[in-house]
């Protein structure tokens, strides 16, 4: 089954904005992406914006998680409470997929996201991947550069001792006209294109040991992609959750194989992996595209190859 609505389990923050992030005071137009000066705010950041007009704070995780406290604000909406029925172009029913952006932009309008909204989203605990997935999501609907993830999360923030709240909030409807970035999302026919093209770096997000091919997902076939390199998107956060150093980043997208310029495609098991992936190489200022299919669809079509490597990195 598909998951119609990316917002996986958000908790969302109906707050208010006065200031935001220097490159967002002044929103850039809709549909573009955002840069390493608007991605990311920091505990200290968020704890002053609290009260800013249009600021709109989205939190991923449980509903346990999120009745036992949350950012003061925050309104929880489960990841998975939206399901529909959508198959690939050959008729494929997919696990996670990308939903219709008219859907997506009704959902965020009761949630009370406007054009003017900024939004931040957080995760509570683990929730890594969803977030970043969520923050693709946004991208995709043209609001990436009003988006940011909180580095850290929640666990950070209560760490901090910062305020914490089990009050749900009232939240105010409001309308989302929508320019959709149609530079985020690769379908299968890009990948198969893609495949030892110059210029282009696929980089699978799963754990080594899937992307060897020692170990293969329920009912898929081991191996990657041919040509592609692993970045695993555990890799990319330190031990606090938070994303890590440019540079270190840079360092890492470089073993995988990826090259100053390339352009990216990033792919995990069905799409959520590589979420991250896609965060950090947009982060960089690479220019990224999720194949939203991931392998589990590319792993069902018997006539594309498959490769396997005796290590990850890039083969």
């Amino acid at each position: 089954m598909r998951i119609a609505r990316a917002f996986a389990a958000l908790l969302f923050v109906l707050v208010a904005i006065g200031s935001l992030p220097s490159s967002a005071a002044t929103p850039a137009g809709c549909g573009a992406h955002g840069t390493r000066d608007t991605m990311l705010v920091s505990t200290s950041w968020l704890a002053d914006h609290l009260k800013d007009p249009n600021l709109v704070v989205f939190s991923v995780g449980e509903k346990s998680e999120y009745d036992a406290g949350h950012i003061p604000g925050a309104e929880w909406l489960d990841y998975i409470q939206t399901h529909a029925m959508s198959a690939a172009s050959d008729g494929q029913t997919l696990t996670l997929e990308l939903a219709p952006i008219p859907e997506l932009a009704q959902t965020l309008g009761k949630l009370g996201v406007s054009n003017n909204s900024f939004i931040v989203l957080y995760q509570s605990k683990d929730w890594t991947t969803p977030t970043a997935r969520i923050y693709m999501t946004l991208d995709a609907m043209g609001l990436g550069a009003r988006t940011a993830i909180l580095d850290g999360g929640f666990p950070v923030w209560q760490n901090e001792h910062r305020a914490v709240s089990t009050v749900a909030p009232s939240v105010t409807p409001q309308t989302v006209a929508l320019c959709t970035a149609d530079d985020v999302i690769a379908k299968l026919p890009d990948v198969r294109a893609a495949l030892h093209h110059s210029g282009v770096a696929v980089v699978d997000a799963r754990a080594p040991e899937y992307y060897t091919g020692a170990k293969q997902g329920i009912g898929k076939v081991p191996g990657h992609i041919p040509g592609a390199g692993n970045v695993p998107y555990t890799s990319l956060f330190d031990e606090q959750g938070k994303l890590k150093s440019s540079q270190a980043l840079e360092e890492l997208f470089h073993a995988g194989g990826v090259k100053p310029g390339d352009r990216i495609i990033a792919y995990c098991h069905i799409g959520q992996q590589a979420s991250a992936v896609y965060f950090a190489a947009r982060y960089l200022g690479y220019d990224v595209r999720l194949y939203d299919g991931s392998w589990e669809e590319w792993s069902a079509h018997k006539d594309l190859p498959v490769e396997t490597s005796p290590s990850a990195g890039h083969p």
